[in-house]
């Protein structure tokens, strides 16, 4: 059987992917965050409450552990506290990369990272793989260092790429399509920027691109993300007439009013080729994957009914 240790398993991406695990008989499940274990599968997989950035820590418990994969979707994602905070975000970011990289190298570890779009500027869209990283705010700046601490080592290593990634959680955990949702039905205006183009990432589809690493010993660099660039105004849209929402309480405006203390990229999304062609991901657009997890919060509440 495979061990595999997750790191951020409080997370989106992190419950999501023990939760699949499990399914599975040819998994041992490992999941690690701060606090308490907010998993519903308690009782199915083995938890540790550690400090990602406590180096001896972290590495011990590796040791202990000796899983043959180590998925880390654990980071400091948000944008303007990155800008704000750039220590922590570095320690985050950047020092438990380095920390989980020597602990791949003499363990023999084979490490999935999760990396963003946000390490480009955002003057081209369409990214490949291959293409120059610019990035224009700490938080992207911080991703591609720890990419660069990765593909410079001599590890097994798959990064997967992402954008605006969204999906169910245990808790229903804040994301795009959440805040829509529930600021429109709250009767809140929001201000939603007209001119940020993006192809959101639904969690399935990450999710099944992890398992095909861990199942076929994939190496590499790979873009995960749904097939159809669009601004973040039409996401909100489609995201009000999925739920028949009102849309009168969208306002469009240009990202130089929002006046936040990181830049953003204003045009990003992904070539997915490679992705297609070597992680046999699936195809999917926006609002395709919209109705899936519309389907998925339904079957939610009536659970918790």
């Amino acid at each position: 059987m495979k061990k595999i240790l997750i790191t951020g398993s409080n997370g989106l991406l992190g419950q999501n992917l023990v939760n699949e695990l499990l399914k599975k008989d040819a998994y041992i499940v490992y999941g690690v965050s701060r606090g308490e274990n907010r998993n519903k599968k308690r009782g199915k997989f083995t938890y540790f409450d550690i400090d990602l950035t406590n180096k001896s820590e972290l590495q011990n418990l590796i040791i202990n552990l000796q899983p043959q994969f180590i998925i880390h979707t654990a980071a400091m994602t948000n944008v303007d506290t990155c800008e704000l905070n750039k220590e922590a975000c570095d320690r985050i970011n950047v020092d438990t990369v380095k920390y989980l990289v020597e602990s791949c190298e003499l363990n023999d570890i084979h490490l999935i990272h999760l990396s963003t779009d946000f390490i480009f500027d955002g003057e081209k869209g369409y990214y490949k793989e291959s293409d120059q990283p610019n990035p224009i705010n700490y938080y992207g700046l911080s991703k591609l260092r720890s990419e660069s601490i990765i593909k410079d080592s001599n590890i097994k290593y798959v990064i997967l790429r992402t954008i605006l990634v969204f999906g169910i959680t245990n808790e229903l955990k804040n994301n795009i399509v959440l805040w829509v949702k529930n600021s429109i039905e709250n009767r809140q205006q929001i201000n939603v920027v007209t001119d940020q183009l993006r192809m959101p990432t639904f969690v399935d589809d990450l999710v099944y691109a992890c398992l095909y690493v861990v199942g076929n010993g994939v190496e590499g660099v790979f873009n995960v993300s749904s097939n159809t660039l669009l601004s973040i105004y039409d996401m909100t849209t489609e995201i009000a007439n999925t739920f028949h929402l009102d849309k009168s309480y969208i306002n469009p405006i240009p990202t130089s009013l929002l006046k936040q203390p990181a830049k953003r990229p204003l045009k990003t999304g992904f070539d997915l080729s490679k992705s297609f062609s070597q992680l046999n991901l699936p195809s999917h657009s926006f609002l395709e994957n919209l109705q899936v997890f519309k389907n998925q919060l339904a079957n939610s509440q009536k659970n918790l009914d």
